[in-house]
């Protein structure tokens, strides 16, 4: 047995999640959708769930789940198309709420985020005050778990979904994790459950028995992680504002297109949208890389990086249609993509320091 590192017992971190937060939002603006399974996505053949109502789940219905099937298993299924904009406008007010506790907010997506409430006396009652705040001023409920870290209160702010809340305090926390399923350790997917499995590690406590030498060997730099975690320890610190590596959009289309013509509409549309995207967080990319997915479900990626940062929709769609020239198609296409990376952001400024200049976006930065 490795040696016991020590855990830091002076943070205090709240993870906030909203209870099935599109459906939600939908059975809030439309009554008579409450109380009935429903799912925010598409039914036909092409369609996905993006979300699913509590009612839905009960039989089986999940994010990322085929429309199709999610009818078989719930034929009573009520699709609604998905309003992203009204999602981010009480997301917006949801993070506003956040703020007037702490500046300490780590957003994670439209519905949950991270805030590090380490000066107040009790998170447990701050997590309590928050939560009741966000159903009076938006009518929805959320979720949260209250620990150390953001592993341990991510994990906890599942325990009592929905409308709850679960607080593991330092003395509780080892006897939690060795009793609990590694399934359910965030950063534990299907494939690494399943090969622990096979070694005999079902639990945290059995996880805990193998060294970090055993655990890289296994699962390489990801094994430290796990010696980490199943001991509590999680030394991450709440990001106020994370730039992403990537920015990114894609379409999947009702029927398959085998024409470069009918593709270069699409990219106008996606282009467009990756020029509010990244408005928004006042980035641009260097590099371009566009995703196609064939009828045959095989993929193919074609990447391109230049001397101008990229953020209008003009240029992103001119270099997006040079790499869908670049060679021919395979079969006909189902889905396309771009993706814009390599920003301009202060890291990438030290890495490169002479930045080539854009007549683009004037950002400051």
């Amino acid at each position: 047995m490795d040696k016991e590192i020590q855990v830091d017992k002076a943070r205090k971190i709240i993870h906030v999640d909203m209870d099935a937060f599109y459906t939600s939002v939908e059975q809030l603006d439309r009554p008579e959708l409450r109380g009935l399974a429903i799912a925010v996505g598409g039914e036909s053949s092409r369609g996905v769930v993006s979300a699913a109502s509590y009612e839905a789940r009960n039989f089986g219905v999940k994010s990322a789940m085929s429309g199709i099937v999610a009818k078989k298993l719930c034929p009573n299924l009520i699709f609604v198309k998905p309003r992203f904009e009204r999602y981010k406008e009480i997301s917006n007010k949801i993070q506003s709420i956040f703020r007037e506790y702490t500046s300490l907010v780590e957003p994670l997506s439209l519905d949950e985020a991270f805030l590090d409430v380490s000066n107040y006396p009790s998170a447990t009652i701050l997590a309590k005050e928050i939560r009741l705040k966000i159903k009076e001023e938006t009518g929805l409920t959320a979720s949260a778990g209250i620990s150390i870290n953001k592993f341990l209160a991510k994990i906890a702010s599942d325990w009592n979904k929905p409308n709850g809340q679960k607080t593991l305090p330092p003395g509780e926390i080892h006897s939690f994790l060795d009793n609990l399923d590694v399934k359910k350790f965030h950063g534990i997917g299907k494939k690494t459950r399943e090969k622990m499995y096979q070694l005999g590690i079902y639990s945290g406590k059995d996880l805990k028995f193998y060294t970090k030498d055993f655990l890289i060997s296994h699962f390489g730099k990801a094994g430290k992680y796990y010696y980490e975690i199943v001991r509590g320890v999680h030394n991450s610190p709440i990001r106020a504002f994370r730039i992403p590596k990537s920015v990114g959009s894609e379409s999947t289309f009702e029927k398959n297109l085998s024409s470069e013509i009918y593709l270069e509409e699409k990219l106008k549309n996606i282009s467009s949208l990756l020029e509010k995207r990244l408005s928004k967080i006042k980035i641009a990319g260097k590099t371009i890389t566009l995703k196609i997915k064939y009828s045959d479900f095989n993929q193919q990626t074609r990447s391109k990086t230049g001397d101008l940062y990229l953020s209008s929709k003009e240029l992103i769609f001119e270099e997006a249609k040079k790499l869908l020239y670049k060679d021919k198609l395979s079969e006909s296409v189902r889905l396309i993509g771009i993706t814009l990376s390599n920003f301009n952001n202060p890291e990438n400024k030290r890495k490169n320091k002479k930045i080539p200049k854009t007549s683009q976006l004037s950002l400051p930065f």
